[in-house]
């Protein structure tokens, strides 16, 4: 039964659109670790689905904190080489930090909206996007754009959250919030998370951008929520601070505040695995096309 007042419920809290400019960026920087901790095996699937060989160019959409971009630069050396690209400049600037100390000579990083970008060197002859490609407020207009940064025939590799009902990770939290204030249900394809839940919807926007033979298979796995060996209440102040749960609620009161966190806690003790964490149900789509 909800908990939320009459009162609360004439008021819906409208989450807003995720700034990954400004203050998203900001706050994937701050809890970085945890979130690699959470995607890296993601990752790691859609590198070996990509199978990068040298002499290969490469464009790493939405690269955050670089971990992915490094991965391919190893993979393309000695002689390919790797851009990454990222809309947060405090990203691209910690990720510019983790190169140099790398001592990796084929990578480098631009900041810009990868909708618009245009790249001295393209065209590349790949690119790879780990959820780097969900937020887009014209997909179609951003992915001809990037279609148009890949060589003819070139391939990209993106990974994708699936439905929110195989993503108990974040539906779960969610469902807590909705116990104590009133969200409005998700807009069906509008930029975010799941924006490409349905594949109908991926492959038209896929196809109406340029791109042709499109391949999607689904990697399913538990989610370490707040990193690997995360405590319950580890992981309840990662997610205040780091996800949704901490947009939807910051400034409700500490009543409020104190009632979802122990509610949360409880929630992911019922997830908590010793020594691996709050291992809680995901599922993706890893997606290939041809440009």
């Amino acid at each position: 039964m909800s908990n939320v007042s009459a009162g609360q419920a004439q008021q819906p809290q409208e989450l807003k659109p995720e700034d990954w400019a400004g203050e998203m960026g900001l706050k994937w920087l701050a809890s970085l670790s945890l979130f690699e901790e959470m995607i890296a095996p993601i990752g790691e699937a859609l590198l070996v689905r990509a199978d990068y060989q040298d002499g290969e160019t490469v464009i790493d959409l939405g690269c955050g904190g670089g971990a992915t971009t490094l991965a391919i630069g190893s993979a393309v050396a000695p002689s390919g080489k790797v851009m990454g690209l990222d809309i947060s400049p405090d990203l691209v600037a910690a990720a510019q930090g983790r190169a140099a100390k790398s001592g990796a000579s084929n990578i480098e990083f631009t900041c810009a909206d990868a909708a618009t970008v245009q790249l001295p060197d393209a065209p590349y002859d790949r690119l790879f996007s780990r959820f780097g490609s969900m937020f887009f407020e014209d997909p179609v207009r951003a992915f001809t754009n990037l279609h148009g940064l890949v060589r003819k025939g070139g391939r990209i590799d993106v990974a994708v959250w699936g439905p929110p009902r195989d993503n108990l990770w974040m539906m779960e939290m969610m469902g807590v919030v909705r116990n104590h204030v009133e969200i409005p249900p998700a807009v069906p394809r509008a930029p975010g998370p799941f924006a490409f839940e349905d594949l109908e919807y991926l492959g038209g926007i896929l196809d109406g951008s340029g791109f042709s033979d499109v391949d999607i298979v689904a990697y399913e796995a538990l989610q370490p929520v707040g990193g690997i060996g995360a405590t319950p209440e580890q992981a309840v102040a990662f997610a205040f601070a780091s996800l949704a749960v901490g947009r939807a609620l910051n400034d409700k009161g500490d009543a409020v505040i104190d009632a979802a966190s122990q509610e949360l806690a409880d929630l992911f003790a019922r997830y908590h695995v010793p020594g691996k964490g709050v291992m809680m149900k995901g599922k993706v789509w890893l997606v290939s096309a041809i440009a």
